[in-house]
């Protein structure tokens, strides 16, 4: 499923503006007449109540309908456009362009207001600013993308086409690696403006996207493929191993996702969790591999089976050899198994074959 907007990280390095948003918002409510004024207040949450009304709570509040507030929030947007408090409030419009532009000038709405504003009454006086001035245009929150404010609607337009692009090139199920995945985004860029393309932009810009994804090793892929999706112990486990890049023991693997993901994971969980997943493979006492590795599912029998069945008859030492590249047991716990005269049978020649 696609991802759903939530709020920015609060460890973004505010942008500093040398206007003051809180007097300048004050001046421009001033020039909107008394009605739209305070509509305008509740709407965008500029008032000792930072919670921001919709248009049918502010309705049903004063007896009018969602279209009639609509329009009274129109009118006091428009009456405040008109007027020389607007007007003089230019140059910091400017100045708030040129952040959006030096943030990449197409920005998550999230993210752009938590670097604008430190708590949620400053990020309304912002959004109500951004909402104000016809310099600024925001795109609603879609199915492949999240809410979003650009400054250019055709440089906007080339990244969103860009970003449904990179999408559609992506392996179902598989991941890539960051540098990998940022070297193809750059290839869809090509017609827009290299002045943007530095890597923390660019990462700006595929956060946008509902549709890809990144886990926490920095694997990038579709928001679908299960090694994007990292919601339980499960898909840690998986991340854990293939981190590892071998087997791990069941307690190893609860140990570090609590250390290196700092999620809580208890041994008996995890090892419930590794046994019901078909992406994990028993291949010793308590050690799990990961089934794309080329390890298949089975015990110690099914292995020797599916050897003889690759390989043809082979002599003891030969099947032990081959077993032991599957599986992390014992030669004795081999030969056990290939003893048992139900399931396999050693001919004249000292070679044995499945029954």
């Amino acid at each position: 499923m696609p991802r759903k907007a939530k709020r920015a990280d609060s460890g973004l390095k505010p942008i500093r503006l040398t206007f003051d948003d809180t007097a300048l918002v004050k001046r421009l409510l001033g020039a909107a007449p008394e009605r739209p004024r305070g509509v305008l207040v509740r709407r965008f949450g500029l008032g000792t109540n930072v919670r921001r009304e919709t248009l049918e709570a502010i309705g049903d509040r004063s007896s009018i309908t969602r279209e009639r507030v609509r329009q009274i929030e129109a009118a006091g947007l428009d009456a405040i456009r008109g007027s020389k408090t607007y007007r003089e409030a230019h140059g910091a419009f400017e100045e708030l362009a040129r952040a959006v532009q030096a943030l990449g000038g197409l920005v998550p709405e999230e993210e752009l207001l938590a670097v604008l504003g430190k708590d949620e009454r400053a990020r309304n006086r912002f959004r109500f600013l951004l909402v104000l001035d016809a310099g600024f245009y925001r795109e609603r929150e879609t199915d492949d993308f999240l809410a979003r404010w650009h400054i250019d609607q055709s440089t906007a337009k080339k990244i969103h086409a860009a970003l449904m692009n990179l999408y559609a090139a992506l392996p179902d199920d598989q991941v890539i690696p960051e540098a990998e995945l940022l070297d193809r985004f750059l290839e869809e860029l090509k017609e827009v403006n290299d002045a943007y393309k530095n890597e923390e932009v660019l990462k700006r810009w595929l956060s946008i996207s509902k549709r890809i994804g990144k886990n926490p090793l920095a694997e990038w892929g579709r928001a679908s493929a299960s090694a994007i999706r990292t919601k339980g112990i499960r898909d840690y486990a998986y991340l854990t191993i293939k981190r590892n890049g071998k087997p791990m023991h069941f307690s190893e693997v609860a140990k570090t996702i609590s250390t290196v993901f700092s999620k809580k994971a208890h041994v008996a969980t995890t090892h419930n969790e590794l046994i019901k997943d078909s992406r994990f493979v028993l291949v010793g006492r308590g050690l799990y591999a990961l089934k794309e590795w080329g390890y298949a599912p089975g015990v110690v029998r099914d292995v020797i089976r599916e050897v003889l069945e690759q390989k043809g008859p082979l002599k003891r030492d030969e099947i032990i050899d081959h077993v032991k590249q599957a599986r992390f047991v014992k030669d004795n716990t081999i030969l056990v198994n290939l003893n048992d005269p139900r399931y396999f049978k050693r001919a004249a020649d000292g070679k044995y074959t499945a029954v």
